[in-house]
């Protein structure tokens, strides 16, 4: 019944929700979401919906509810794997300077004037970010 309600309120071409409400309760926009998920099934076959004995396809959401803790940290585990392995390139490394001045333009329509000196510098090594 979850898998229902989830797919009719969100995923469906009349679903019950709006686009910007889809943003606001999963924190990304709908296509990116359709984009991970495409990703990571293509990766893993795990993660693709599959026909039951009966031969419906499987109510995943409600089967999640009685999985072990440990079957639970292994699937987030392997996903999150996946999204590293596909996306790393793309998303999950440091910011050139194309990245930057995109960054920089796009709080200045926000007016948030030298946002990118207020970034956490831990993570990129600056050539004259303190450290200590």
């Amino acid at each position: 019944m979850s898998h229902s309600n989830l797919m009719n309120n969100y995923f469906n071409p009349n679903s019950v929700y709006t686009e910007e409400d889809f943003r606001r309760r999963f924190r990304m926009r709908h296509h990116v979401f359709e984009r991970l998920l495409r990703d990571v099934q293509q990766v893993n076959p795990y993660f693709r919906q599959k026909l039951d004995r009966a031969g419906c396809l499987g109510d995943s959401m409600d089967e999640t509810h009685g999985m072990s803790e440990s079957t639970c940290f292994d699937t987030i585990q392997q996903f999150c794997d996946i999204i590293v392995q596909v996306h790393k390139d793309e998303y999950l490394r440091e910011p050139n300077q194309e990245d930057l001045n995109w960054l920089i333009r796009k709080a200045e329509d926000c007016g948030f004037l030298g946002m990118i000196g207020s970034l956490d510098c831990m993570h990129w090594d600056l050539k004259n970010c303190p450290t200590g």
